[in-house]
């Protein structure tokens, strides 16, 4: 069930008609150093709303009488299912046109990237040397047995998979995934942290992993345990071949039915604005979506970020598809 947090007993800094309703897929806990810093700047009151699940139906089903200001969701596919739905209204802001690359917006301003997080490769520093890497490699029949990931029916894994799609088709990329398949070191599953705890219990010599969950490892804010495990990889940037860096990201829209829509795009300018990208940095592990900004140190050790230039609205498309396939080559199986 959604819990209400900040409706009540919320500090009251400004007039009713200074304030701004977030509906959140993002735990309360990683966003509130960043809204406590534009309510100070702003004078605007955040109202926030943790929905667990269901954001886009939540909203649809409030219709017109829906306090929404602003959806914020990780991963690209949940901003394009509110497209779909009808939920949120396109916006024209210059300073999020400046700092958000058009490949990580909608093309009509119905939503925006917040933050980054990379699709990265985790590698045994006792075992391997690697030093770059293609995803295309990962289906290499070099690694058969080594290679440890997360469900392929994961959304992080799926939108992977749909920029397969997007760089090679469908055929090419059901082959890539028996391939893959027949390189797992153990069926598909957990999280991406237990890949690495896999690699340091010598289960597989590589793996697929989010970026910031390094920073939560190597950090200590996971635990002792998985500072180990963070020390045990090295991790590399690895690029579609002619490509970029795979990325999935943090994003935000503004709600159709907004009653604060003038507040709602003041907090997006902010969420996008050097502070609150450094917050993102520092808090999240994630890395900036505006250019300039520097990344945490643990992030920024990775080495430099190429994003891969594909539109996240092309990559989305594929999503469908890319479970479809995953299930047609049994990869969780």
């Amino acid at each position: 069930m959604a819990c209400l947090i900040g409706m009540a007993g919320f500090p009251t800094l400004a007039s009713a008609a200074e304030e701004v309703t977030l509906y959140t897929t993002r735990e309360p806990g990683l966003i509130k150093p960043l809204l406590d810093a534009f309510t100070e700047k702003s004078g605007v009151n955040v109202r926030t709303l943790f929905v667990k699940d269901g954001l886009a139906e939540r909203v649809a089903a409030e219709g017109a009488n829906s306090p929404a200001d602003v959806l914020m969701t990780v991963d690209f596919g949940n901003l394009i299912d509110l497209v779909d739905k009808g939920v949120v209204q396109p916006v024209k802001s210059p300073a999020l046109e400046a700092a958000v690359p058009a490949n990580l917006r909608d093309a009509e301003g119905r939503w925006f990237a917040l933050s980054l997080r990379a699709r990265v490769l985790y590698a045994s520093k006792e075992r391997t040397k690697l030093t770059s890497f293609t995803y295309e490699e990962l289906a290499d029949p070099k690694w058969k047995g080594k290679v440890c990931i997360r469900s392929g029916q994961h959304p992080y894994n799926t939108a992977l998979i749909a920029n397969y799609i997007a760089k090679h088709g469908e055929a090419k990329t059901e082959e890539w995934l028996k391939g893959v398949k027949a390189n797992l070191a153990r069926k598909a599953g957990g999280g991406d942290r237990e890949v690495a705890r896999d690699i340091l219990g010598d289960i597989c010599d590589i793996g697929i992993g989010n970026s910031y969950y390094v920073g939560l490892m190597r950090s200590g804010k996971g635990g002792p345990d998985q500072v180990k495990w963070g020390e045990a990889i090295n991790v590399v940037l690895p690029t579609f071949a002619g490509g970029g860096t795979h990325v999935n990201i943090s994003g935000a829209a503004v709600a159709k039915n907004a009653p604060n829509a003038d507040n709602a795009v003041k907090l997006l300018d902010f969420l996008v604005s050097d502070e609150a990208q450094e917050l993102y940095a520092k808090v999240n592990f994630e890395y900036p979506v505006k250019a300039g900004v520097p990344a945490d140190p643990i992030i920024a050790s990775l080495g430099t970020l190429t994003v891969d230039p594909s539109e996240l609205t092309a990559i989305g498309r594929y999503r469908k598809v890319a479970s479809e396939l995953a299930d047609k080559v049994a990869f969780d199986d």
